[in-house]
């Protein structure tokens, strides 16, 4: 596989990367901490404006055809400036579950408005007991009629604050295999509560009370969405990793310049030898990940289901806990203003810190890292 940039990948990514320079900076992302939830609506249409929404939809429904690399390009760059947008939850994960698992009416009609972002559309799926898994699921569907009624809670929900309709995946009592539905509009018994999180980005957790729906509210074909979603995790996965790069890239960078200019006995502390050996260590963690996701761009295009899951989650696993490690060191070196709300070096780290914890934690993709080999040597 090739992951040289063609000319028209490396325009956009320059495109992004002047509009977090120019329109993303410190300041200006703290203003959108304090002044909202998941950033403007103004900024989700520049998105949308530049492509950057449609670029790895398909041309058939009103996208630009690309693939899973001009995600990782852009996330990448969101990454770099702690971009407040939900490209993750509502362009990424959202999205692509509904490229797999939706019916041709529905992609028709839904993907033109994803595409164009008059439409935020999220993905519900995570649950207390999963911890950020597609499985298990206990969000219900019971019979009721000619429909079903919804009992469950999900959690964690990306992109949902703002969202204008939500991806569920449910087990039906009278079909076997996972199932995805679509609710748009408002539902009598649906509780949606918004929470921020550590790293300033909000989510919401959804309380099902016997939610009414009919059977036009499914997404493709009923028992058919364990499929659909682990292609949308997939996707998700790979940015999120793209995304934490872009961090680790900031971190580094900040931390290297910072290292230039803060004197100690005179000199600047950057030429302190254990320094050094601190910032090669976080290099060489860097360019492992940045490898690790370059393997997982490779399993996605080439491999078959089960070794590419086993490769995302090792993927998963591998840059979430160097992301954790670099921030963390990019904290240590600053010294105390590393650990104040006022200076950007802290906030990369818990951006780390919940990016670990989302679609998955680094613990439970070991856990099936685990599994999957082990499975492996015992057949």
């Amino acid at each position: 596989m090739d992951f040289d940039l063609n000319s028209e990948q490396q325009l956009l990514q320059d495109s992004v990367r002047r509009y977090v320079d120019k329109a993303y900076g410190f300041e200006t992302r703290n203003a959108l901490l304090k002044g909202g939830r998941n950033g403007r609506a103004d900024n989700w249409q520049v998105f949308a404006d530049n492509g950057w929404l449609m670029a790895a939809l398909p041309e058939a429904y009103g996208g630009l055809g690309g693939s899973l690399q001009e995600t990782v390009i852009i996330a990448q760059q969101l990454g770099r400036a702690l971009v407040l947008e939900p490209y993750l939850g509502c362009a990424v994960l959202a999205a692509q579950t509904l490229v797999a698992g939706g019916s041709e009416a529905q992609k028709a009609r839904l993907l033109p408005q994803l595409a164009d972002g008059s439409l935020r559309l999220a993905l519900a799926y995570s649950e207390p007991a999963s911890r950020g898994m597609p499985l298990p699921v206990a969000l219900r569907g019971e019979r009721h009629g000619e429909g079903y009624r919804l009992h469950g809670r999900k959690s964690l929900v990306l992109g949902a604050p703002g969202a204008d309709a939500l991806l569920v995946s449910v087990q039906l009592d009278d079909v076997p295999g996972l199932s995805l539905v679509l609710l748009e509009g408002e539902f009598l018994g649906l509780d949606r509560q918004a929470l921020p999180l550590h790293d300033g980005s909000w989510v919401e957790e959804l309380h099902f009370d016997g939610v009414a729906i009919g059977r036009e509210a499914l997404l493709g074909e009923p028992g058919q969405g364990l499929e659909a979603l682990q292609e949308g995790l997939a996707h998700a996965t790979v940015a999120l990793c793209a995304e934490l790069i872009g961090v680790m890239e900031k971190t580094l960078e900040v931390t290297a310049e910072y290292l230039k200019v803060r004197q100690q006995f005179g000199v600047a502390i950057g030429s302190f030898q254990s320094l050094q050996h601190r910032m090669a260590d976080m290099a060489a963690e860097l360019e492992v990940a940045r490898s690790m996701l370059h393997a997982a761009l490779a399993s996605v295009a080439n491999d078959a289901p089960q070794e590419r899951s086993r490769t995302l989650s090792a993927t998963k696993m591998l840059i979430s806990r160097a992301a954790k490690f670099i921030c963390g060191q990019g904290i240590q070196l600053h010294g105390g203003i590393g650990m104040t709300e006022e200076y950007l070096i802290g906030h990369y780290y818990k951006r780390a810190i919940v990016a670990d914890l989302q679609l998955g934690s680094a613990d439970s993709h070991e856990a099936a890292c685990a599994a999957a080999l082990q499975a492996e040597l015992g057949a």
